[in-house]
Parts: structure tokens; C-alpha cells; sequence
């Protein structure tokens, strides 16, 4: 006898709600405890879920931590689209623009999946097997970021001829600076790069 659809229906959705457990619990440790220390053990333990549940949605543990560090990624630029129209009230064509796009593409950096893939991406530099999987997610989520920044932006800045080195240059630097907060916390807000990226983004989009 096949199962009614409210049963289907209930079992698929603890299937989804412990799939989402075991990644935001995976995240969790790889941004407190980094790579060597986001142990499956751990990860099951913080997600409160069988060994064996665990071993059915990932099979390995860099698996696991591959899905986990894209899974929060993935949400964390679809919500900086959604909050990027909110944030961004200066008019399409103005100064005020670009220092609202620059001030919110900075705070991207500061967020628990950046860290989360600085983590693998170092791992990487060690593991073959995981630099493999991670090149295609990291590439696909790339093209993901480009398309929100250039909401943050908007049309009259991204049809400006430059607006492509702009931002390639932007996101590749505030990469680099946000990788010093590792050893050296400090209030982002008052960063001296951030009025260096707005006003190189000012004066390279001027018409």
C-alpha cells in the first residue's frame, strides 16, 4: 500500500530539516573551529541528528563541508539581493550610489560564509580532492555575486565602460583586506580602504 501524500509529505519535509541542521551545524564549526577542527562528530553532535542520518545526506566529510560552506553562501547573497533593495536609496545616477554600493559590498566580507570558505579554500591548497569539488561551486557562486553587485550598482553604472574593472577590482581587494581581520579585529566600519574603494570607484565611473 503506497503512502498518503500528508505522510510523504511530512517525511520529505524532516528529511529537508535535518539536511538543513547538518549543514548551518557544519558551518558553525567551520568558522569557530576551522577545517581540522569541523570534525563529523562534532557536526553531528551540533546537529542533533544519527550518524547514520548523517552519513546518508553526506557520504564524506568534505563533501559535507563543501555543501555546507555553499549552502550558507548561497543564502547569504540571495539575502544581500533582497536587502541591497532596500539599502540602496541614492539616486541611479549619483556619487551617493557608488558609496552605498561600496558600503554594503564591504560588509559581504564580514559575514560567517566568508570565513567559512576561506577555510576550505586554504584546505584546499593541501587536498587535491577538495580543490577539485570546490572550483566549480566557488565559480558558480561567483558569477551569483557579480549579479547582485551590479543590482547594488544599477544600470547607468554598470553600462559605463569601466564598471567591470571597477568591480573586479573591488571584490578582489576587499578580499584581501578582509583576510587581515583573521589576526587583527577591528571595526570595519572605519577601515581607511573604504574611502579609498569609494573614491576609486567615484572617479573611475565618472562619465
Amino acid at each position: 500500500m503506497s503512502e498518503t501524500p500528508a505522510l510523504t509529505t511530512r517525511r520529505e519535509q524532516r528529511t529537508i530539516d535535518s539536511w538543513t541542521r547538518i549543514l548551518d551545524a557544519a558551518v558553525e564549526c567551520l568558522v569557530e573551529s576551522g577545517y581540522q577542527g569541523a570534525s563529523t562528530v562534532e557536526i553531528q553532535a551540533r546537529a542533533g541528528v544519527s550518524r547514520g542520518r548523517l552519513l546518508h545526506h553526506f557520504p564524506s566529510r568534505d563533501a559535507l563541508l563543501l555543501a555546507a560552506s555553499h549552502h550558507l553562501a548561497t543564502g547569504r547573497v540571495q539575502s544581500v539581493a533582497t536587502q541591497s533593495m532596500a539599502a540602496i536609496t541614492a539616486g541611479a545616477a549619483t556619487g551617493k550610489r557608488v558609496d552605498q554600493a561600496v558600503e554594503l559590498m564591504w560588509t559581504t566580507y564580514q559575514q560567517p560564509y566568508f570565513w567559512a570558505a576561506t577555510e576550505l579554500w586554504m584546505a584546499a591548497r593541501h587536498n587535491d580532492d577538495l580543490g577539485v569539488a570546490l572550483r566549480p561551486a566557488e565559480r558558480e557562486l561567483y558569477v551569483a555575486i557579480k549579479v547582485v553587485v551590479d543590482q547594488m550598482f544599477g544600470p547607468v553604472f554598470i553600462a559605463r565602460k569601466r564598471y567591470p574593472l571597477v568591480r573586479e577590482q573591488l571584490l578582489t581587494s576587499m578580499r584581501g583586506v578582509a583576510l587581515t581581520y583573521s589576526f587583527d579585529a577591528r571595526d570595519p566600519k572605519s577601515d581607511p580602504h573604504l574611502a579609498q574603494w569609494k573614491e576609486l570607484a567615484r572617479a573611475l565611473l565618472q562619465d
